[in-house]
């Protein structure tokens, strides 16, 4: 079993600010129980800024991006020397792999693929690779995530059989403040959630229910946990936190890269019975396309935002977007007498990819 950690900032520091050395000391001793087990694993990890700004003494994030930027160099330093350190005393050597995220655009698929063969080549030599998006050149996990979609991009990448995003929340919390067993539905899960990060962390549950959503739509479960969990279990599905199991169909290769891969050059509107129409399966029509945004032509990939614009799928229009606007809210028939066209759907369920 092929299993991707996510660590955020906020894991690896105690109460009282100080590094947790005894929560990577268990992240350690529970990858050496899994590897003995036959797994293969990889931790997806934040705290570069946080570790470089214990080294400088600075007491709370910087607001500024150059110096978080500084930070993350010093930082990233010193953390892999205590993941070093400590795995090291478990019989586990570590890599370290910096990754930016033009490593996942589709024009840039050799740079993928060398990526993905040094983390394979790593994997064969029984390394636990920890990887981290290179912060003194990037700025999006600076700003956005806290590493939550890098854990996604990686567990696409190396195909992993299952996602642990590890939360000092401890998994999905209820309104009544107790967390949550099962998701069957995320989207109503983000109901309640704000999105908000904490402390040396920029993600927050949103960020981590987001990345979730994406995860699920390829087909690698998800679990959001604490650092107190059982991290052996989590092998079997069983946990103290939040379990998020794949539904729907599984999907083609073609439908992954449009999901992982491609750049939305646009944004289609569509209304809830577009929502519910593209959960059951069935193609995007014009009749619930509400407006569109950006530049793009007939093949370009778009992202599909429902009315409250949250992000429900990808996929690549048979129309442009001045074409769509013309025909947005029309029937079928319409479209093909307007338009000059044989074709009526706005993305065909063939090159549609719908969030769960």
């Amino acid at each position: 079993m092929r299993i991707v950690f996510k660590v955020g900032s906020n894991l690896l520091q105690t109460g009282k600010g100080d590094i947790d050395l005894g929560f990577i000391s268990k992240l350690a001793e529970s990858f050496k129980d899994l590897k003995d087990r036959g797994d293969e694993v990889l931790l997806v990890s934040s705290g570069a800024v946080l570790s470089g700004a214990k080294k400088l003494g600075f007491g709370e994030r910087p607001s500024e991006l150059t110096l978080r930027q500084a930070l993350a160099g010093i930082g990233q330093a010193y953390l892999m020397h205590l993941y070093d350190t400590v795995f090291s005393n478990y019989g586990l050597t570590v890599g370290q792999v910096l990754l930016t995220n033009d490593v996942f655009r589709k024009e840039n698929e050799d740079r993928f693929k060398n990526a993905q063969n040094t983390l394979e080549r790593m994997l064969d030599l029984g390394v636990v690779p920890i990887i981290n998006e290179n912060d003194t050149v990037a700025v999006s996990e600076l700003i956005f995530g806290d590493n939550d979609f890098l854990s996604v991009y990686v567990s696409y990448m190396m195909r992993a059989d299952l996602l642990v995003i590890l939360s000092s929340a401890g998994g999905l919390l209820d309104k009544e403040g107790r967390v949550v067993d099962e998701v069957r539905d995320v989207e109503e899960a983000l109901s309640l959630v704000k999105g908000t990060g904490s402390g040396f962390g920029s993600g927050g549950m949103r960020s981590k229910l987001e990345a979730t959503r994406l995860a699920l739509s390829i087909g690698v479960p998800v679990i959001i946990t604490g650092k107190e969990d059982d991290l052996v279990s989590v092998r079997e599905l069983k946990t103290k936190g939040t379990l998020f199991r794949p539904v729907g169909r599984r999907l083609r290769r073609k439908l992954k890269t449009i999901a992982m891969m491609e750049e939305p050059k646009g944004v289609v509107y569509i209304d809830e019975g577009a929502v519910k129409a593209l959960k059951e399966g069935k193609s995007l029509l014009p009749a619930g396309v509400v407006k569109v945004e950006g530049n793009f032509s007939r093949g370009d990939v778009v992202s599909i935002m429902n009315p409250a614009g949250i992000l429900v799928g990808k996929g690549k229009v048979n129309f442009s977007r001045e074409e769509i606007d013309k025909v947005k809210g029309m029937k079928g028939y319409q479209v093909k007498e307007i338009l000059g066209t044989n074709k009526e759907e706005v993305i065909h369920r063939d090159n549609l990819v719908v969030f769960q």
